[in-house]
């Protein structure tokens, strides 16, 4: 009986290696759903430094950020407008002509105005509720951004990376700089003028064009993405911020942002 039994286990072994081998190796693996991801939410804020009711739209900013976390509120402000220009039509030091063109396209009638996730422009009395809604989705990919930062060349280093989470996405990738902590003048709410007013998250520039590059992701795909912007003079790297967003014709998809230098996050 032993020879039989030495001749059986080799037999057996062959038939269980051909019965796997029967198996295509797509019905192998099963496929795990990437966990959601909980969706930022960008304000485009409409402002202009001859607008007396801006500082009271940049006050409803403030209070959002300290309620729901500025890593989640990211706000973005846009001088653009006649109010960022004086009453001669001269551009003021925080006006620029990117702003301008997102202001034409919005058809922005009245400042302060802002867009809560590109899905149209509504007074400030309106961003808490808006927010509060946005918020509450989840967003179809995950988006990191990181930067690193050149002293001598001034030489800024993005780069946005992220996972499709949740079926495909196909819109734009937009990379912004924004400058926080810049004093000029502003005119407020009782018509004085504050020549020390302190002026944060201003958009200083778009780094990959107005209005971004193609981008297309599908589900459990990764993206790596790298960005470089020289910084002009007089901008202070440590006060800014790189802001990355994916918008498609559904509004944005997701928003991050980091500090330009990293480790001056304040």
């Amino acid at each position: 009986m032993q020879p039989l039994r030495y001749l059986f286990l080799p037999l057996l072994t062959i038939l269980l290696l051909a019965a796997c081998s029967e198996i295509d190796e797509d019905e192998r693996l099963i496929y795990v759903k990437p966990d959601p991801v909980g969706r930022n939410v960008l304000i485009e804020d409409f402002t202009g430094q001859r607008c007396v009711n801006c500082p009271t739209a940049t006050s409803e900013i403030e209070k959002l950020q300290e309620y729901y976390g500025a890593d989640h509120v990211i706000a973005v402000g846009i001088h653009s407008g006649p109010f960022a220009k004086s009453v001669r039509g001269i551009p003021y030091p925080l006006y620029t002509e990117t702003g301008d063109e997102y202001y034409n396209y919005w058809k922005v009638e009245s400042q302060p105005m802002g867009v809560i996730d590109r899905l149209g422009t509504c007074d400030y009395n309106l961003w808490a509720a808006k927010v509060r809604d946005e918020l509450s989705k989840n967003a179809p990919l995950s988006l990191v951004v990181t930067s690193s930062y050149d002293k001598e060349s001034r030489n800024a280093a993005f780069t946005v990376s992220g996972k499709g989470v949740d079926g495909s996405v196909s819109g734009s990738l937009q990379v912004w700089l924004t400058e926080d902590g810049i004093t000029d003048f502003q005119l407020m709410p009782d018509g004085s003028r504050n020549d020390a007013y302190v002026h944060n998250h201003v958009l200083r520039c778009a780094v990959n064009g107005t209005w971004g590059t193609p981008f297309n992701i599908s589900e459990g795909e990764q993206f790596i993405i790298n960005f470089n912007q020289v910084l002009e003079e007089g901008w202070m790297p440590e006060n800014m911020h790189v802001v990355a967003f994916v918008y498609d014709d559904s509004g944005v998809c997701q928003v991050n942002t980091c500090p330009v230098v990293p480790g001056s996050e304040k």
